[in-house]
């Protein structure tokens, strides 16, 4: 049987930042699928929501062979968890990072909070207009490190610019905790709940422990480690994925 690793990214990213950890799970089935406006091509008339990507994963997992381990990053694993909860079909098995923003108590991380309000425009585009070599620095230092960094600097354009807006607007609260509302859903497929103890953006860890406990999934503890953990320890990292997806054989 044909099996296939399915990586989704999320902000502001592209698929660079799976590449350390490609190398680490030493794995010839391993396919990025990068979100439009995300270091791809933003459609014209594309639905900029949470509900958009949704749409738009689907329609890209039922194009692949199966079965699909679809394992998310930031918003990626919020789409993947979306994608457990509403076509489980599609896939075996799912992994996240971020299970924690599907909480009622779940508050946006400021940055989130700025781009959801009437001043998004201009904090994107200030974002948008430092040049590539600060913007990479910057990145680098919140964890993401300077190969990587470099990468996904050139991409941040005015379509990840609308992405980002369109996307953390249709997430404002209280809609993610009422998406959270049905997250037993995913508890037809195995799931795994990644927390890096050290990220700051997805809740915490005991946000994560009580969504995962809903929907039953698995919980990974990556100590000390970020927001960018696949990308501070890609061994490590690729340990825990890969023991957890031999676990499921």
């Amino acid at each position: 049987v044909h099996m296939s690793v399915v990586l989704v990214h999320g902000n502001p990213e592209t698929e660079a930042i799976w590449g350390p950890l490609r190398t680490e799970l030493g794995r010839d089935d391993v396919i990025s699928l990068s979100p439009p406006g995300f270091g791809a091509a933003l459609p014209k008339g594309f639905d900029i929501t949470s509900d958009g990507y949704l749409n738009w994963l689907v329609t890209e997992l039922e194009q692949l062979d199966g079965p699909i381990d679809l394992v998310g990053h930031d918003w990626g694993g919020g789409h993947v968890v979306r994608v457990a909860m509403t076509r489980p079909d599609l896939i075996r098995s799912w992994c996240t990072d971020i299970i924690g923003i599907f909480n009622q108590d779940y508050v946006w991380h400021d940055d989130a909070q700025s781009w959801q309000g009437p001043d998004g425009e201009t904090a994107v585009q200030s974002m948008i207009d430092l040049p590539d070599a600060d913007l990479a620095g910057f990145f680098a230092h919140l964890g993401m490190g300077q190969s990587v960094a470099q990468k996904v600097a050139p991409w941040v354009n005015n379509e990840m610019g609308q992405a980002i807006l369109g996307l953390y607007r249709s997430a404002a609260q209280p809609a993610m905790g009422n998406l959270g509302d049905d997250l037993h859903t995913a508890s037809q497929r195995p799931g795994l709940s990644i927390i890096a103890t050290e990220d700051t953006y997805t809740g915490g860890e005991k946000l994560h422990r009580q969504a995962a406990e809903k929907c039953g999934a698995d919980i990974a503890v990556l100590d000390g480690l970020g927001h960018w953990w696949m990308c501070e320890d890609p061994t490590r990292s690729a340990e825990m994925l890969n023991s957890w997806l031999e676990g499921l054989d």
